[in-house]
């Protein structure tokens, strides 16, 4: 586009000036003066967009706060540890105490058990060692009616032996049993020796001669059996026809 001439006649290019610079601004270009509110605005403008950068700038390093936060979590993990590790400690104690608890309950079951077998096998024990001297005296009678027995007391005799039948037969539906003693070899778990014979006819220590009879009730002991045993015969007791007990005396 071409330029249009200066035209002296137009008053609006008459009035410019030759430079074109404006009425009123300074060459070096607009100036604004600056009052207090606009410089406190600036300074919040300034701090607010100082602010937006803060947290992207910093987003790849805790803050203070996060790191406390951090550190609360791992303590508190480490009571939790610890409290997990004493309630499993506790509860080891509490099960074997259990098991020790199960193990003593068990043992008082079985004490009471056999105590309650033992009671019904033997709980009659000492009335039967109280009956067996009324035994040995209908035993002592019998023998002794037997050898002197007339026709007169013969039906008494047979009485006394029908009791002493009946109760060596309720002795024997509790368990009470004789012990065969007479011939067999001396046991001092059954046998109480009471003196010794010489005698050639039998080994030593065979039982000779029962003085009082002995009893168990099912495999405990009640009595043992009195016996006489005999012993191996000397020179003089074979010369002498035989000898007498060690407790018998001369006649």
């Amino acid at each position: 586009m071409s330029e249009l001439p200066d035209n002296p006649d137009n008053p609006e290019q008459s009035d410019n000036p030759v430079d074109g610079s404006i009425a009123g601004v300074s060459s070096e270009g607009p100036t604004i003066e600056t009052s207090s509110e606009m410089e406190e605005a600036l300074r919040e403008a300034t701090e607010a967009l100082e602010a937006r950068e803060t947290p992207a700038a910093a987003a790849g390093a805790p803050s203070s706060a996060d790191k406390m936060t951090i550190e609360l979590l791992s303590q508190e993990l480490q009571d939790l540890k610890a409290l997990y590790e004493e309630k499993i400690k506790e509860f080891g104690d509490q099960a074997e105490q259990h098991l020790r608890l199960q193990a003593e309950f068990d043992n008082f079951r079985r004490r009471g058990l056999k105590e309650k077998q033992e009671s019904l096998k033997f709980g009659h024990q000492n009335l039967v060692k109280d009956l067996l001297s009324a035994v040995d005296n209908l035993e002592r009678a019998l023998e002794h009616a037997s050898q002197n027995a007339g026709p007169e007391i013969r039906g008494i005799l047979d009485g006394v032996e029908l009791v002493h039948r009946e109760v060596l037969g309720a002795l024997a539906k509790h368990g009470v049993k004789e012990i065969d003693a007479e011939g067999k070899i001396f046991d001092p778990a059954d046998h109480e020796a009471m003196g010794q014979l010489p005698n050639a006819e039998v080994p030593p220590n065979t039982v000779l001669e029962v003085l009082q009879k002995g009893y168990v009730i099912h495999d405990r002991m009640l009595r043992p059996a009195r016996v006489i045993v005999s012993r191996e015969a000397t020179v003089d007791g074979a010369g002498s026809g035989g000898g007498v007990g060690d407790n018998a005396t001369d006649s």
